[in-house]
């Protein structure tokens, strides 16, 4: 039988220290299964073999191309084992046993959310930029060695003028998955709370999602001043420069930031585990 657990009660006695941090870090890996980690580790092995007999010139011709299509089918792999993951540590959230453990353990709700967002966040990000990024040294290494362009130049010539603009939508597109992230976050805690035991609780739950989703696209509009507005078919886009990206990064960051502090209140409170 399903129960309402309230969790402030036994959010009395707050654990400090590495050794709580530590704790739920285990779990929040745990829960995200050990596959991720081990396709993960033999791809990145594997790619760094190639990288590196690719660099010292030898592998043939066909040995180098058969490496780029692997390591770009590895990032679907990738892909898909970091969903299945993230779908593991955010069910663990709201589902027992592992929402039982949370709601049991001394620690506020807004740290174990901190915690499981985090290991989500950074596994996504270093497991996708590592696969890409050997993608990309891999057809590099391959342009390099059988044609008469030094592709490495062109990368350090260019890359080298745009160095600010790169860091910055580096840390927008981390800054949008975050957001996306605690979107999906949020409206599962709604569901198991607000609207638990509602008629259609789930579309409700759904529609309040793309309710946020629909006030996030709204936000480029107010960078609007430090950029151009361009008109594409009913589509309103906002081109805008370093000072623009910068602000729209900082905006948000705020919405997520937003969202985090209402879903660790609503899972203070009450939620159907």
């Amino acid at each position: 039988m399903k129960e309402l657990y309230n969790t402030s009660d036994s959010m009395n006695q707050k654990e400090t220290g590495n050794s709580s941090f530590c704790r739920l870090l285990y779990y929040a890996t745990r829960a995200g299964g050990t596959p991720r980690l081990i396709t993960f580790a033999i791809i990145f092995i594997v790619n760094i073999v190639f990288i590196v007999l690719g660099s010292l010139g030898l592998l043939p011709l066909a040995a180098q191309i058969t490496a780029v299509s692997l390591s770009g089918t590895a990032i679907g792999v990738i892909a898909i084992f970091n969903i299945i993951s993230d779908i593991s540590i955010i069910r663990s959230m709201f589902s027992a046993p592992g929402a039982v453990f949370y709601a049991l353990t001394p620690v506020s709700r807004g740290k174990t959310l901190a915690v499981n967002v985090i290991t989500m966040l950074l596994t996504d990000f270093v497991t996708m930029a590592t696969s890409i990024g050997s993608v990309v040294i891999l057809a590099v290494n391959l342009g390099s060695n059988y044609t008469n362009i030094n592709f490495w130049e062109s990368i350090r010539y260019y890359g080298g003028l745009n160095v600010t603009f790169a860091l910055l939508s580096l840390a927008l597109a981390i800054v949008s998955y975050l957001l996306f992230m605690m979107v999906i976050i949020f409206c599962i805690a709604v569901r198991k709370s607000i609207f638990y035991n509602k008629r259609a609780g789930g579309f409700l739950a759904v529609i309040t999602g793309a309710i946020v989703f629909y006030i996030a696209s709204l936000t480029p509009l107010l960078v609007a001043p430090f950029g151009n507005i361009n008109w594409f078919f009913g589509i309103i886009t906002v081109t805008v420069g370093n000072l623009g990206m910068g602000l729209y990064t900082l905006l948000q960051f705020t919405l997520a930031s937003i969202l985090f502090v209402i879903t660790s209140k609503i899972m203070e409170r009450k939620l159907n585990i």
